[in-house]
């Protein structure tokens, strides 16, 4: 009876300091400030989404189906202006960093983690991967000056054809690659260690245990991690601008299935917005045009996200 009454005594004291504990006021402080810093980011990505969209409502507003066929002019007034070119560059950059980038990193991540000895190579290779990731985009940009265009390893300028579609699309695969080795990693680092070891419990090899177990579990992660390397190249312009993009009129307007055009001179959406951006210092309607490069390139990046989250949704519902 003593013992029990001792114990009632003990959880009530306990239950008294815990509901003194309840009102914490440098917690809600801090969690204050980080609803202020949400609030102010949402607040600026708001105003400058919204400043976007009005600006371009003189383009996408009155001839959308024209913008997105034109090509580029020398005056915003022509009626023949676009961004169909950049949405070719675009497009054909994103498939060969997926094509390229996404094979290669996932692979290594997995290498990486799975089967890579624990030792000093090992580690002095990962911490390479990531000062890579950190590099700015225009050493990139030289990377492939050098190799790809002006340089003569391999032949590879005569392979790629120089400034072209081609070789911004290696380039920008190359400064990708990074950041698609460490979020996979990342996420294979992420799997339970009970998924790997029920596997070998009925049986399975390594490969076997890596197929079945691994992958599939870190699919959601991987997936996201290159959206994000994706996203990044899409949206990059100075190593564009370096391995030769043009940025005034191109002879050659290709269809988006057009594999001839890969190897020939080339522009993209970030080239085309930087380039308008400038001239609507002489010609004002070029802000108008530039603000609607804006909204197709924010519309391209969000059909990848939506892809991109579409099937992360059917890993996680298989995972589940």
């Amino acid at each position: 009876m003593m013992s029990r009454l001792s114990d009632d005594r003990s959880r009530a004291a306990i239950a008294a300091s815990i509901e003194k504990r309840r009102v914490d006021t440098r917690g809600l402080l801090f969690r204050t400030l980080l609803q202020a810093c949400l609030l102010l980011t949402l607040a600026l990505l708001a105003v400058l989404i919204i400043s976007v969209v009005t600006n371009s409502t003189d383009q996408l507003g009155t001839r959308l189906g024209d913008f997105l066929s034109g090509t580029l002019r020398s005056q915003s007034g022509d009626d023949r202006l676009g961004v169909h070119q950049g949405i070719y560059g675009s497009l054909w950059i994103a498939v060969i960093v997926a094509v390229l980038a996404f094979p290669v990193g996932i692979g290594a991540a997995v290498y990486l983690e799975e089967y890579a000895p624990r030792n000093r190579f090992t580690e002095f290779v990962e911490v390479n991967i990531r000062n890579l990731a950190g590099v700015p985009s225009v050493v990139y940009g030289l990377l492939g000056l050098a190799l790809l265009v002006k340089g003569n390893l391999f032949g590879l300028d005569r392979l790629t054809g120089g400034s072209s579609t081609l070789s911004a699309g290696i380039t920008l695969a190359i400064l990708a690659l990074p950041i698609v080795v460490i979020t996979a990693g990342e996420a294979v680092r992420a799997v339970p260690v009970e998924l790997r070891e029920g596997a070998y419990g009925v049986g399975a090899t390594k490969w076997e245990m890596i197929r079945t177990q691994v992958l599939p579990y870190a699919a959601p992660g991987i997936l996201t991690g290159t959206l994000l390397s994706m996203a990044r190249a899409v949206g990059e312009a100075a190593p564009l601008i370096l391995v030769g993009a043009i940025s005034g009129r191109l002879g050659s307007d290709p269809g988006l299935l057009d594999l001839s055009a890969l190897t020939d001179q080339f522009t993209a959406l970030p080239i085309v917005i930087t380039t308008w951006t400038v001239q609507s210092g002489r010609d004002v309607g070029f802000t108008a045009a530039a603000a609607s490069a804006i909204v197709v390139l924010l519309v391209f990046v969000l059909l990848m996200n939506s892809a991109a989250i579409g099937l992360r949704n059917r890993f996680e519902k298989k995972r589940g």
